[in-house]
């Protein structure tokens, strides 16, 4: 984790990359994208991508190892946003739903269950999270808005 407030994100299916782009460039804060895979990004030294192996959890492992206080770590991945939680990172769902140390045992806990209910039941009739709407779009923005103020404020 290096010493300036910086934007991490949980690049391969991320649908708010566009999002995170027009709040870090306002704000000037720096944003890794960390993928699997080259993705492209705005031709700005402020945004970049971090492109790691394929392996299981590689993604995860490098924002994990390089989360701390001065990081907001954007995924929808519920352990991954965990372990950032507890390297003192700042945490938020694409959604706009924010990870928080309050939060997230439950959070662990109720994603567990619903593996078991799919496992149990074979998958089927027990579907995977909602469809990406406009809402979670707009309730995104205001929420990464808020929460890089924050960081930005504590840094």
């Amino acid at each position: 984790m290096s010493g300036a407030v910086e934007i991490l994100v949980d690049a391969d299916a991320c649908p708010v990359k566009e999002e995170v782009y027009r709040v870090a460039l306002r704000l000037q804060v720096p944003v890794t994208l960390v993928a699997n895979q080259y993705l492209r990004t705005p031709p700005t030294p402020l945004i970049r991508c971090q492109m790691v192996s394929d392996g299981f959890d590689a993604a995860d492992d490098w924002i994990a190892d390089h989360a701390g206080p001065k990081t907001v770590v954007v995924t929808a991945d519920i352990l991954l946003a965990e372990r950032c939680i507890a390297a003192g990172a700042s945490v938020l769902s694409p959604t706009g739903k924010p990870f928080t140390e309050n939060s997230i045992g439950t959070t662990v806990a109720t994603r567990a269950i619903m593996a078991d209910l799919r496992a149990g039941v074979g998958g089927e009739g027990i579907g995977g999270p909602a469809p990406f709407r406009k809402e979670d779009r707009s309730r995104f923005l205001s929420a990464l808005d808020t929460m890089l103020h924050r960081v930005l404020r504590q840094a």
